[in-house]
């Protein structure tokens, strides 16, 4: 039995399917292609973003890996066009939260959604072999399988809902998988709060050896996101 037939639509609804562009990746992560040259990367959870599907344009080795990957390509597009029109409507009433600058307003953010949403689902259907179905905190990879790791919008992002276990859990288990350093963006909530044990969290990872680093980035949509938390091993 595959992992589609034991989960139903139902699951399905209760994600975001909506993705940021390999542009947004680099600007977010502060990457930059030489950075990536070579390496095996892994983005997790990676959702509907397009860094995966481009980057293997340039000649990059990047995987994906999302909870939402055991349904089709097609089921994912929909779902994915769902959320983008419900996220545009309520955008307007949002739109203090965020900085208009990357995006000069809603229509360009749009635009850039669907860029990502359609880049992504195609090159699921034609490279299925790039998109792991994945459910944290367990990774089906194994020991420092990849280089390079990045996370975005996932840990800190949903602390109303990810208690600390799931954060240190889940830190430890992408830790785990990689050989050289881990990204994570950004390091607030949705309400726009730095998480509240990120100070823990980074003492923990410092005591087990690891160089920890905050670092500001160019890129700032929701207000206050500009920054990552740069892990090295």
């Amino acid at each position: 039995m595959t992992h589609e037939t034991k989960r139903t639509k139902l699951e399905l609804e209760k994600v975001i399917f909506i993705g940021r562009t390999y542009e947004e990746y680099i600007d977010m992560f502060v990457l930059s292609e030489a950075d990536l040259k070579d390496k095996k990367i892994l983005d997790c959870p990676s959702g509907a973003c397009s860094f995966t599907a481009t980057g293997h344009t340039k000649g990059l080795n990047i995987t994906a890996a999302d909870i939402v990957y055991d349904f089709s390509a097609d089921d994912l597009y929909a779902k994915g066009q769902e959320d983008l029109q419900h996220a545009m409507t309520h955008m307007e009433k949002a739109k203090d939260n965020y900085r208009w600058q990357y995006f000069t307003d809603i229509s360009h953010l749009h635009e850039h959604r669907e860029k990502a949403l359609l880049t992504c689902t195609q090159d699921m259907q034609e490279n299925p072999d790039r998109y792991i179905p994945v459910e944290l905190p367990v990774l089906p990879f194994d020991d420092q399988a990849f280089d390079i790791l990045v996370s975005a919008h996932f840990l800190f992002t949903y602390a109303d809902r990810l208690d600390f276990q799931f954060h240190l859990d889940t830190l430890n288990e992408l830790l785990r998988v990689t050989k050289e350093e881990i990204r994570l963006f950004p390091l607030i909530d949705l309400e726009g709060k730095r998480y509240e044990h990120l100070d823990r969290l980074i003492d923990y990872l410092q005591n087990k050896g690891y160089q920890v680093t905050e670092m500001k980035v160019p890129y700032e949509f929701q207000k206050g996101a500009n920054a990552i938390l740069r892990i090295v091993k």
